[in-house]
């Protein structure tokens, strides 16, 4: 038998140690957290993408009593951001989740169908997402999504 250890290189910042267009895109996926509709879970979630074009795409969950029919905001705003803008890569995805009346105190990140989603854009660009993942004081930083997701499911 063998063992293997799998680790995660996750950067840490406070939301002031962020780059300015870092913080706008911040900014971009806490305001989408207004638009979701989430009126079972109560847990606003808000993604923002950057383009490589420079567009800034966003879009928040969208919940449905015929669970599982909802969509996460990361795929809606990466399946819209194909869709408007097809062949243009993706390169910062943040992601902020608002719940009680406030953001979350430690960043969420994204469920397995997400995370699967999003290698399929890194794989259609060559080249990694950055992610940002939001809470109330801090922010992290993520180099591509396999680092979430390191026993992906690809192609063979």
């Amino acid at each position: 038998m063998e063992n293997r250890i799998i680790t995660a290189k996750i950067e840490v910042y406070q939301y002031s140690e962020l780059l300015e267009t870092d913080k706008i895109l911040v900014e971009r996926a806490k305001s989408a957290t207004k638009t979701s509709y989430s009126p079972y879970s109560k847990f606003q979630v808000g993604a923002a993408l950057l383009l490589d074009n420079g567009e800034i795409v966003a879009g928040s969950n969208q919940e449905n009593v015929a669970y599982p029919s909802g969509l996460c905001a990361e795929r809606t705003v990466i399946f819209y951001a194909s869709a408007t803008y097809p062949g243009v890569k993706f390169k910062k995805l943040a992601i902020a989740a608002y719940t009680d009346g406030d953001f979350v105190e430690e960043p969420v990140s994204p469920c397995g169908a997400c995370r699967q989603s999003i290698l399929e854009y890194e794989k259609l660009a060559g080249e990694p997402i950055e992610i940002i993942l939001v809470g109330r004081e801090k922010v992290y930083k993520i180099s591509g999504i396999r680092t979430l997701l390191p026993l992906s499911f690809e192609e063979f």
